[in-house]
């Protein structure tokens, strides 16, 4: 068996499921390349019933594909030892024929059935979701000794025909597994087992592109440096991720230029737009349509909303928080060639050192857990929230881009800088601190106590200004398992 690498906490969800005794209906999903598929196939191998992947919607006709999908849910049946005369005409009889497949077995067997891309099969007027329902409430949900493990990258289907179905599914799925990316430590861990040796800094580098997507990660190669690595994948001839995102969009949302647009607005400001600037900067719609939209890139994990710390509860901004995708928007988007050695010619452009301070906050956001651990707060409430002060005419604005809102009466102002030595405060910097916590102070009108964090590389140099900084977060704390 391959070694499943950092989901030991999903294993043991699986294994207890598989030992309940009892009929099981799980969910398994999350974003494509996450690694839902190999978890699933790798940790039950000999023990399937029955396992079938969908056939991907980008490759085939859509006039044929309801029929070709069909076909090949048969085919499998077939493959698994299903005998009939007739071949099944619609869902309704697939589903039969796989009953009388699961019928074979002895009740006193755990009988592991498996559907990958579930959300494939449901076609435009295939039926299929009727027929499924028909299938688990008629016959699977009787059956104590079934477990049926479903899979999907269309996270908004997941969620709307499956855990949040009002029909005949309500309240069906019996266990919900997501699977988010790898965490700097889990990466770590995982590029030891490939026998990839980097240093902590070059893995945060490949974090802010790659986002922590196991799949993405296994095209790096041993011995070259971080930006050969990525020229390779991305920026040759025969780059093997150079169209990823829109095979990613592809899969995951059916109007995936719409999904795009969106995408691409807010990878050009970190702290996001509200609806109505969406709206008005992609010519969207501002009704359901764009509410949609949003819903299913927040449900995907490729963006988050949220409202300003101490700020309005209706004005809700969105920003992009999936890393490889701010990473294509900046370096691939509407890009089709690229010179020799692309990303290693820009390594000290500006663009990049723009794209590095971007990059390494939302970083900082996605390790929220090891900030706090770090801190010593993981035991209380916390928020983790930007905050700004559009200025006036009397104060300058201010942006503070995380602000930790403690439930022991702090706050904690957090400066994320990624840096190649240790940082070093200088003179203007230190005023620009003092003017940032000054104003949060006058015009957050909170009464907790406050003091300022620095989120670094390699930690704080001490000098004349270095005490504006109360703690220090390195990144060698953002590595620690949480």
């Amino acid at each position: 068996m391959v070694k499943i690498i950092s989901r030991q906490h999903q294993i043991n969800e699986l294994d207890d499921i598989y030992n309940s005794g009892k009929s099981e209906f799980v969910v398994v999903y999350g974003r494509r390349r996450i690694g839902k598929t190999f978890l699933v196939r790798e940790h039950f191998r000999s023990k399937f019933v029955f396992y079938h992947t969908a056939l991907s919607p980008i490759e085939l006709n859509t006039d044929k594909l309801s029929e070709s999908q069909l076909i090949a849910f048969c085919n499998t049946l077939k493959n698994y030892g299903a005998e009939y005369d007739r071949e099944p005409q619609n869902w309704f009889e697939a589903f039969e024929e796989l009953k009388k497949l699961i019928k074979k077995y002895k009740e006193n067997k755990r009988i592991v059935i498996f559907i990958d891309e579930m959300p494939w099969l449901d076609t435009k007027g295939s039926g299929f979701v009727t027929a499924f329902e028909n299938f688990w409430n008629g016959f699977a949900d009787g059956c104590h000794n079934l477990m049926l493990i479903v899979c999907g990258s269309a996270t908004t289907w997941i969620s709307d025909k499956l855990i949040n179905n009002y029909g005949g599914l309500y309240n069906r799925v019996t266990h919900q597994i997501y699977l988010e990316p790898f965490s700097l430590g889990e990466c770590e861990e995982y590029y030891k087992s490939l026998g990839i040796s980097m240093s902590r800094y070059d893995q945060a580098l490949c974090y802010m592109a790659l986002g922590g997507i196991p799949y993405y990660m296994s095209y790096l190669q041993k011995g070259l440096s971080v930006a050969q690595n990525l020229d390779n994948m991305f920026f040759s001839k025969r780059a093997a991720l150079k169209d990823e995102f829109n095979r990613l969009c592809a899969s995951q949302f059916l109007d995936n230029e719409k999904y795009k647009a969106v995408l691409k607005l807010l990878s050009t400001k970190r702290l996001g737009f509200t609806r109505r600037e969406i709206s008005d900067k992609t010519k969207l719609p501002f009704g359901g349509g764009l509410s949609e939209i949003l819903k299913a890139l927040e449900v995907s994990g490729f963006i988050m909303s949220y409202t300003f710390f101490e700020g309005s509860k209706r004005e809700v901004y969105y920003k992009l928080t999936d890393l490889f995708t701010l990473f294509w928007m900046q370096f691939l988007s509407g890009k089709s060639t690229f010179k020799q050695d692309y990303f290693m010619s820009v390594l000290q452009s500006p663009k990049i050192k723009s794209w590095l301070g971007f990059a390494f906050e939302e970083l900082c956001f996605v390790h929220s857990r090891q900030i706090a651990k770090a801190l010593g707060i993981s035991g209380i409430d916390v928020e983790f929230l930007p905050w700004r002060f559009l200025g006036d005419t009397e104060t300058d604005g201010a942006q503070i881009d995380m602000v930790i809102n403690r439930a022991d009466n702090m706050v904690n102002l957090c400066e994320m800088k990624f840096w190649a030595d240790e940082f070093s405060v200088s003179k203007e910097y230190d005023a620009n601190l003092r003017h940032k916590l000054q104003t949060f102070i006058d015009k957050s009108k909170s009464k907790k106590s406050v003091n300022m964090v620095l989120i670094t590389t390699y930690g704080l140099k001490r000098n004349e200004y270095f005490s504006r900084f109360q703690r220090t977060v390195v990144l060698d704390d953002l590595f620690e398992k949480s």
